[in-house]
């Protein structure tokens, strides 16, 4: 009799990894440091063991007991249960390897997937991904690190995977390999999971570990993390920007097939947004999956995902733009790149990154307005570079940058620090400043009356 599989962590991951392995026929033992009692009776009901924040000995007799761990996404590198199937030589899998062996196993064989991982920008490349292979008449689907696990995906009727890659995701992983693969860029990020930027970068590098000389290696010209493990890939490989494969001339989006889209054509032409297109158009045209004319099609219409530099409103000459996803100081940097004149409201919980990176693009910086936890973080960081004021709410904040912000300026929330200062989440922080600022925008201007 084969020993039952441990699933630690049963959050959106873990559960959707239980229930396929369920669907399998595999014995499953899950475990959690915290567990609802909603959630609780959730698993109750499956019919399989739960165990809540186990101690030592009992760890070890659970790793022991099972055929392989399947930590959840969630569960950082350096915690008891990786440490301890690590010490007894056990198998990590994550989602992404279970998946993969079994969909390697499919009969009729395997579907295409492709893959996108980096610091920043993966979630708006993997929907233009998806977008575009829809428009070749594809029934694709964006996966993974998103609201659909990939184990999850399996078992819906489609005919491709476009995976986000998290580290998270990533940092096991044994057999997992895509078609056409893309690392964005790298840069400081989840040190409160990852133990160090070595390890980070090594999670991140595994995106190519198992590549076929047939795979295609995709790369972003100027990332040097990236274009350094880019040069040891042993498949076809194209780097993008720059003088790369796919680039930009003359406005014109252009691979090694020819014209993709113009510039002008696109929904938005922010630099990230281009470049984001020309790894989108990267992944699909060199998988055989789809063609410029198709990439063409979807990106002409193709509206980025909420709380990325998303258009809120635009009073007195001002735009507002809710970048509230923007959880790291690459991020920040990357949105300040598309504006020239801004009024930053910036600030939250610090994962633990140097937010003095904000500052290497202080020249489209009008004013910063501080917020959060880190808000005094914040105000050194601009003290003597650029006027700074401290806000104790997003009401506060809205109120202050409307009164620093003048005619042909841009007020942009674009944090650099998560949400959980004030918030749930990301969402919750966008949503509640895209609601201020709208409120904002309809009332007598002149007084700012804004509750």
């Amino acid at each position: 009799m084969s020993k039952p599989v441990l699933v630690y962590g049963v959050g959106v991951a873990g559960a959707a990894t239980i229930n396929f392995l369920l669907r399998q026929n595999i014995d499953v033992i899950a475990a959690d440091d915290h567990l609802n009692e909603t959630k609780h009776l959730e698993l109750n009901k499956l019919g399989i063991e739960v165990v809540i924040a186990p101690s030592t000995n009992a760890l070890r007799d659970l790793v022991a007991n099972s055929e392989y761990v399947a930590p959840a996404p969630g569960i950082p590198e350096n915690h008891p249960v990786i440490l301890e199937a690590l010490s007894q030589k056990k198998s990590l899998k994550t989602e992404l390897d279970i998946a993969y062996e079994w969909e390697s196993q499919r009969v009729g064989g395997p579907r295409p997937i492709l893959a996108v991982t980096g610091t920043d920008g993966k979630t708006t490349t993997v929907m233009m991904a998806e977008a575009i292979l829809q428009a070749a008449g594809r029934s694709s689907i964006a996966c993974g690190n998103t609201e659909v696990p990939l184990v999850e995906a399996l078992d819906m009727q489609v005919d491709s995977f476009v995976v986000e890659a998290s580290s998270f995701r990533l940092a096991f992983i044994e057999s997992f390999r895509a078609e056409a693969s893309a690392w964005l860029n790298f840069d400081s990020d989840h040190l409160d999971w990852h133990e160090s930027m070595k390890s980070y970068e090594e999670a991140k590098a595994r995106l190519w570990r198992n590549v076929a000389a047939a795979d295609t290696a995709i790369g972003v010209s100027g990332e040097n993390a990236v274009m350094r493990h880019l040069q040891n890939v042993a498949c076809r490989r194209r780097v993008v920007g720059g003088s790369g494969d796919y680039r930009t001339i003359d406005g014109i989006l252009s691979g090694p097939q020819g014209v993709i889209i113009a510039e002008s054509d696109l929904s938005r032409s922010l630099p990230h947004d281009v470049l984001n297109a020309l790894v989108a158009s990267a992944l699909c045209i060199e998988s055989g999956l789809a063609t410029s004319s198709h990439s063409a099609a979807a990106l002409s219409s193709f509206t980025a995902p909420r709380h990325r530099i998303e258009f809120i409103a635009e009073s007195r000459g001002v735009r507002w733009f809710d970048d509230s996803k923007a959880t790291s100081p690459h991020a920040v940097v990357t949105a300040l790149r598309g504006f020239d004149s801004v009024v930053l409201i910036a600030g939250g919980r610090n994962k633990g990154l140097d937010l003095a990176q904000i500052a290497e693009e202080s020249a489209r910086i009008k004013s910063v307005v501080a917020i959060g936890e880190s808000a005094e973080l914040v105000a050194e960081i601009f003290s003597g570079l650029k006027p700074v004021v401290m806000a104790d709410s997003m009401l506060s904040a809205v109120e202050n940058a409307a009164r620093l912000a003048s005619a042909d300026d841009v007020v942009l929330l674009s944090p650099g620090c998560t949400s959980f200062d004030w918030y749930g989440g990301y969402a919750e922080r966008g949503d509640h400043f895209a609601g201020l600022v709208r409120q904002y925008v309809s009332s007598d201007r002149s007084q700012g009356v804004i509750s």
